[in-house]
This record gives C-alpha cells, sequence and structure tokens, in this order.
C-alpha cells in the first residue's frame, strides 16, 4: 500500500509541473535584461503585478519582455517577441506603494503563442541555447571586446577599481557580450536589437561598434574634463597665491588692496567732486574693496573710478580778457574777416564786464579753408585757455555724444567728456567741428543729443550715460563749425548764434599768402626767407590761373609745391638763392588750370553769365539756349533740380508773353523746340537764383542779340517779370570778381547786402539793381535796349 500511494503522489506532482516551455510573461518599459546579468524591474500595471506575485508564490521563472508602447497594460502586439527567462531572486514593496523586483537572466527566449491572458500573460516559448564557441573568429572578436571593455571601464569617471577585473574573470564569450551591451549607456531599442539577435559574430560585431563608438565620446569628454580641471586648477592657484600676497603685504604693512583703497579714497576727495558724484564714487569703491582682482568687473568698477577721479569738477582756468591783446592776436592769426573779429571783441567785452553771464555758442559757418578751426584756436589763445577740437564729421551713434552705458565691456564716455577730461579743466575752448556732417542712424540720433550739450540751460547738468551723474558743463565755451546750415536741424540751429565766414577775395588772398601761408611752408620744407623769394605777381598768377576756390588750402598746396621744387636746387648744390617769377611759375607748376572764357562763351546769342553759390563758395554759372524745329516742347539739360527747372518753365512763358517787346515773332516759337542747358553737366544744381540768367538767355537766343560779355547777373523772376531777392550776395560777387565780370546785375531788393561785399570787390564791380526783367535786359544785351511795357 505504501509503494502505491508514493507512486500516487509522485504522479500528481507529475502533473502539476508546468512545462519549460511555457513561462509568465512580465512586461516592462525601457528595460531590458541580459542573460547573465542582475537587474532591478519596476513593476507597473495590474497585469505585470499578477504576474511578478504569482511568479513569486510558486517560485517559477517569468520571461521579461520589452515594451513596444509605454501603455500600463499593453496587448500582446505592443511586445517585443524575443526576450529573457530570469529567476526572481527578490520582491520589495516600496513605502509609497511601487512594487520592485530584483531579477536575474538566465537564457533567451522566443515567443511562439500566448496560452492565458487574464488575469496575467502565459506564452508558449522557444528558448535558445548559445552553442560552445568553436569558431576563431569568434575567439577573436571576443578577445578584442574584453580590451575595448577595459579601456572603456578605465575611461569612465570614477569608475571602481574590481570592474577591471570582473571583465577579466568574465570567460564566456556570449556572457561577456551580453554584460558588456547591459552595460553601455544605450537606448531600449539599441539593447532590444541586440539581445534579438542570436547569431554570436553578427551580436559581437554590433556590440563592438557600439563600444567603440562610446570609447571615443568618453575619450573626447576626459579631455574636456582635462583641460577645465586645469583652467580651474589655474584660477584657484591664483586666487590662493593672491589672498597669500594680500595677507603678507598686510602684515608688512606694504601695498595690497588696503593700501590701494586708501589711495582711491584720498584722490576721491582731492577731486572735489559734487555730493551726488562723490556719493557715487564712495559707493563704488565699497564694491571694489570687496571684489577680488580678479573678478570680470574689478577692471570695469576701477577704470569707472579713475573717470571720476580725473574728471576735472572744480578746476577751472583764469581767463585772460584784454581786449586789446585779443585784438592783436586776432589781426596776427587772420587777415581780413573783421565782422567775425569784431563779434569775438564783443563776446570777450561782455564776458569782462559780466563773467557770471552765459557764454553764447558760437558757430562758424563758411566754405571749406576760411580759417573756421583755427578762429576757434586765436579765441582759446587770445582767452588764455585750454583748446580742445571734437570732430563730428561722419557721426551717427548718439553713443558719441552721450557715451555708453556701463553694461558693455569697453563703454566709455562720449566725445565730450572725454574732451573736457583732455583738456583738464572745466571751461576749455570746446571746438565742435563739422556740426553739418552728423547723420542719425538705427543708433539713434547725434542732433538730438547735442541739444543738451549746447543748451545753457540745461548742460550745467549734464548726464553722460557712462558716468552717470551730472557733469556741469556751463562754463565751457563752445564753438561750432559747418560749410552748410541747411543739414542741421531748426531746433539745434536756434541754440547757436551763426556767423557766417564767405570766401577770401584775390587781394586777401594775396595778403594772407605773404602774412602766412608762405611763412608757413618755409618752414615745413626747411627753407628760408633768404633762400626763396616769390615776387607778388608770381603770387598772383598762382591765386587766378591756379586756384578757384573760396578758401586758401590749395593755395597754400601751390605755393608748397613751388618751395619743393627750389628745395631741389639748393639741397643738391646748384643754388644758394632762387627768386620765383610769373615765368618760373609755369614752367614749375604746368600750364594754368583756370582760364577766363567768359568772352568766349558769350560771344553768340544764347549764352548768358549767370552767378551761383556753392558750399566752396561763389562761382560763375553759363545758362545755354539752343532752338530747333519741333512742336513747341522745352528741353532742360545739366543735372538741374526740380526748382531750376521751374525757374526755366518760368523764364520761357515770361519771354513768350513779352514776344512782342522784344521783336519775337509768337507764330515761330509754335515750330520749334527750346533747349536749355547748364554746362558741367556732371554736378547738381539747383535754386530759383538762375532764373534771370535763363530769362535773358533766351531773350538774347529768340531776339538774336548777343549778351555782353562783362556782365554777370542772379535773381528769382517772376511770372510778371519781377526780380525777387536771393541768397549768397557776396560770395557771388567775389567770384565775378575773380571771373573778371565788370558789371553784375543784382535784384534791387538785394541792396541791402553791399556793406556784406569787401571793399576791394566793390572798387572791381559795376552794380546793377534790378526791380524788373526789362532793367536786366537793357543792361545785358548788346544791341539795343529793351524798353519797359506799359503798365
Amino acid at each position: 500500500m505504501t509503494s502505491e500511494s508514493t507512486v500516487t503522489s509522485e504522479n500528481t506532482v507529475q502533473s502539476t509541473v508546468i512545462p519549460e516551455d511555457v513561462l509568465i510573461i512580465l512586461p516592462v518599459r525601457d528595460t531590458v535584461l541580459f542573460p547573465g546579468v542582475v537587474l532591478p524591474i519596476a513593476v507597473t500595471g495590474k497585469q505585470a503585478l499578477a504576474a511578478a506575485q504569482e511568479a513569486v508564490r510558486t517560485q517559477r521563472r517569468v520571461g521579461l519582455v520589452l515594451q513596444s508602447d509605454p501603455a500600463e497594460e499593453p496587448g500582446v502586439d505592443q511586445l517585443h517577441r524575443v526576450g529573457t527567462a530570469a529567476s526572481i531572486v527578490r520582491f520589495v514593496t516600496a513605502p509609497d506603494g511601487t512594487h520592485h523586483l530584483i531579477a536575474q537572466g538566465e537564457q533567451r527566449f522566443t515567443v511562439l503563442d500566448y496560452v492565458s491572458r487574464d488575469p496575467f500573460l502565459v506564452a508558449r516559448i522557444e528558448p535558445h541555447k548559445e552553442p560552445p564557441v568553436t569558431d576563431r573568429e569568434v575567439e577573436a572578436r571576443g578577445l578584442t571586446l574584453r580590451e575595448r571593455a577595459i579601456e572603456a571601464s578605465q575611461l569612465l569617471p570614477q569608475a571602481p577599481g574590481e570592474l577591471v577585473n570582473a571583465i577579466r574573470a568574465i570567460e564566456s564569450i556570449p556572457t561577456l557580450a551580453d554584460i558588456v551591451a547591459s552595460f553601455m549607456d544605450l537606448k531600449a531599442t539599441e539593447k532590444q536589437e541586440i539581445l534579438a539577435t542570436f547569431d554570436l559574430k553578427e551580436r559581437l560585431d554590433r556590440v563592438l561598434a557600439l563600444l567603440n563608438r562610446r570609447i571615443e565620446v568618453l575619450k573626447v569628454s576626459r579631455q574636456i574634463d582635462e583641460r577645465t580641471r586645469e583652467a580651474f586648477d589655474e584660477r584657484q592657484k591664483e586666487a590662493v597665491l593672491r589672498e597669500r600676497l594680500h595677507q603678507i603685504q598686510k602684515e608688512l604693512g606694504e601695498g595690497g588692496g588696503g593700501a590701494e583703497a586708501e589711495d582711491l579714497k584720498k584722490q576721491i576727495a582731492d577731486a572735489k567732486m559734487p555730493p551726488e558724484a562723490e556719493e557715487q564714487a564712495q559707493r563704488e569703491l565699497a564694491r571694489l574693496e570687496r571684489m577680488p582682482e580678479g573678478a570680470a568687473e574689478y577692471s570695469m568698477t576701477r577704470n569707472y573710478l579713475d573717470w571720476l577721479i580725473a574728471m576735472p569738477w572744480s578746476k577751472l582756468d583764469p581767463e585772460q580778457l584784454d581786449i586789446e591783446r585779443a585784438r592783436r592776436i586776432l589781426d596776427e592769426d587772420h587777415y581780413g574777416l573783421e565782422k567775425v573779429k569784431r563779434r569775438i571783441l564783443e563776446f570777450l567785452a561782455v564776458r569782462k564786464l559780466n563773467p557770471e553771464g552765459r557764454s553764447p555758442i558760437l558757430c562758424f559757418v563758411g566754405p571749406p579753408g576760411v580759417g573756421k578751426t583755427s578762429l576757434g584756436q586765436s579765441i582759446a589763445k587770445a582767452l588764455g585757455l585750454k583748446f580742445r577740437r571734437v570732430s563730428l564729421g561722419g557721426v551717427h551713434d548718439e553713443a558719441e555724444i552721450r557715451g555708453h552705458r556701463r553694461t558693455y565691456i569697453g563703454s566709455l564716455p562720449g566725445n565730450i567728456v572725454q574732451a573736457v577730461r583732455k583738456a583738464g579743466t572745466r571751461n576749455p575752448v570746446l571746438m565742435l567741428d563739422e556740426v553739418d556732417k552728423l547723420s542719425a542712424s538705427y543708433q539713434g540720433d547725434p542732433f538730438s543729443a547735442l541739444l543738451e550739450v549746447l543748451d545753457p540751460e540745461q548742460n550745467n547738468t549734464f548726464r553722460d550715460n557712462y558716468l552717470a551723474v551730472p557733469f556741469d558743463l556751463s562754463k565751457v565755451l563752445f564753438i561750432g563749425t559747418a560749410n552748410v546750415l541747411d543739414s542741421i536741424p531748426p531746433p539745434l540751429r536756434d541754440r547757436m548764434e551763426v556767423i557766417e565766414l564767405g570766401g577770401y577775395t584775390e587781394e586777401e588772398k594775396m595778403q594772407i599768402a605773404r602774412r602766412y601761408l608762405l611763412a608757413r611752408q618755409l618752414i615745413a620744407n626747411g627753407l628760408t626767407a633768404e633762400q626763396i623769394k616769390i615776387s607778388d605777381d608770381a603770387l598772383r598768377k598762382v591765386i587766378a590761373d591756379y586756384t578757384r576756390e573760396a578758401g586758401v588750402r590749395n593755395l597754400e598746396r601751390q605755393i608748397g609745391a613751388l618751395l619743393r621744387n627750389s628745395a631741389v636746387a639748393i639741397a643738391s648744390g646748384k643754388a644758394t638763392s632762387i627768386s620765383i617769377d610769373v615765368a618760373e611759375v609755369t614752367a614749375i607748376l604746368g600750364a594754368p588750370r583756370f582760364e577766363n572764357d567768359v568772352a568766349l562763351r558769350t560771344s553768340v546769342p544764347g549764352v548768358a553769365t549767370g552767378l551761383a553759390w556753392t558750399p566752396a563758395g561763389g562761382d560763375i554759372l553759363f545758362i545755354e539756349s539752343s532752338r530747333v524745329k519741333g512742336t513747341g516742347k522745352l528741353i532742360l539739360t545739366g543735372q538741374l533740380g526740380d526748382v531750376m527747372k521751374e525757374s526755366a518753365q518760368t523764364a520761357v512763358t515770361l519771354v513768350k508773353s513779352q514776344a512782342d517787346r522784344l521783336g519775337i515773332d509768337p507764330a515761330a516759337l509754335d515750330n520749334c523746340d527750346l533747349h536749355i542747358h547748364v554746362p558741367a553737366g556732371a554736378i547738381p544744381k539747383d535754386g530759383p537764383s538762375a532764373g534771370v540768367a535763363m530769362a535773358t538767355s533766351l531773350a538774347s537766343l529768340l531776339s538774336k542779340r548777343t549778351v555782353r560779355s562783362d556782365v554777370a547777373m542772379t535773381g528769382e523772376i517772376s511770372l510778371r517779370g519781377v526780380v525777387l531777392p536771393v541768397g549768397g550776395i557776396k560770395e557771388k560777387c567775389v567770384a565775378a570778381a575773380r571771373a573778371g565780370i565788370r558789371i553784375v546785375i543784382l535784384p534791387a531788393r538785394n541792396r541791402r547786402d553791399l556793406e556784406d561785399i569787401p571793399e576791394s570787390v566793390r572798387n572791381k564791380l559795376e552794380f546793377v539793381w534790378a526791380e524788373r526783367i526789362e532793367d536786366v535786359l537793357a543792361r545785358a544785351l548788346e544791341d539795343g535796349s529793351a524798353q519797359r511795357a506799359a503798365a
């Protein structure tokens, strides 16, 4: 009985054993377990928890399969087909209610089909047994994998020393491949691909490729770490050394931050800053004392303190308000310019009587080379004050005037504050050169920034963006220079007292050349007055035939050319002294560059001589008219502006309306085209002042009477024949005298400008004051005279 019972019992046990090809399936997310590896696994989902609990209760193996979809309750179509059979070492429920198990991988398998799905997955599997390694290629790959794995473990930061020994102790090549793949930083999908690779040779190749890529990444990472550590160690070493040096100097009572701070405190006290500026300086000094010298802001803060200390907060130079001395200095430095000198002396006289009064903002306007900048230097010399020049030409950034904020590396104050610091006094003469060359851009409007600088009501608290504290500019004597006023905005122009400087006459140029230019060029070329003598006739020829300008810069260049040519003969020993006359001028400078072509231009009907104003001074302007067969059109050439084109149309209409009086057949005008051309076509021209000359040119053409060669004219014309006033009379008359004109026809309403014309020019010219076009034609046309039409 006993034996039968035993057999029955054994048979019962045998009947409850589950076959090896059936496993409880435990789905896992983001984790792949390889055979021979022990890993903690998080259990999520009801099915997975039920599967784990059943496996623990029955002490059965489970099949760990990676989910292809991270759903909490995946279906069988959301699981990979290849997994790992594993035994559960331990099952843990954490205090927060989560469940974990520690599983040891044993064998790969492939899911054939699922035999149960509730309450957990059960599948029939096909286990994969690793074949014995007999292939030499596999052995070679295994050896390479071991070496590369050891190399990778040595590159890992803070890798345990036992790791290399553990890798060496693994004898099985498949186990080595699985362990290396398990511990590499790979995505779960990449590990699943390795797990699903049953061919050992292919699996080794795949693991080796991934391991080699990882080794290269580790090498680069180690290089970066080493460089970072070296840089950090160097800075740490520098900081330690600086701190030790500071302590040593402190013990010895030498140098150090404390001594530097005390020195800065003394300098701040000596600077005699206003309360707001001194408070700011003390605040920045306190920050500097707490800041290590190696800090990025240390140099910026120290530089800012240096600027605050260097500013002349309370330094004022004494002014020399001797009127006669100032008159003598101005006469020595400049010839002519009587109106300008008178205004400067008036300013000095008012300054002497009222020292606390506000200084006017002077602005010298005139063509290049007439002495605007040198006048500013003479004013500073007469007052005994420092002179600084701020070039504004091409400035298009507001920060150039108001400074950069200290948030930027390399920030500096604006040009105004920099110039005051260089002058070292709070009352220098500051010349703002080329104010008209400023331009606005996306970086701001410098014109607007100058409004505060040049406003006496505001500039006593001028706040530069860099200094960030008010600075008093009310004692600075600002002098601006410009070639034209058109580009200066009206608000800025209103803050300045404009003093116009016209072009020089031939006699003035002669005196300037003899008194100043020749002496300056003698020094520049290393010559003496005894070695070189230039006659007055030679200088006049240079002025008349080789220069045509309002100023004297080109004249000085031509004088320099004469002296340099003579210096060659003296330096080579061929001569000890040289005299230059008219003949030598032509031999040295070549053929004359300018000639008097007025007579040639006006020898035929239809050509009139006008007078024009340019930024470089006055000039003569020829108006040429011609008639061809056509339909009554008007053709305008010579790069004329809109205003000048309208003047031409007005002149045509005016001449047509007076055709009967001028002896012109009105019917003939309908069968012809009129062409008005202004030579020098490459130069843009505009303005209304050529209207009289255009009407005269057309009248000359259609009446077949030439215009007198010694007559030039200017003025705006109206449809009623009224001659309207224009500007630039002084410059135009100077140009007429220079060109050999004898008679100048001007608008009668410009008679007030006669006193501005230099006396030497007035003596050369005959002035005709015209109220209507008939007055112009009466003096301009050669034969006959146009009678004024009856009212």
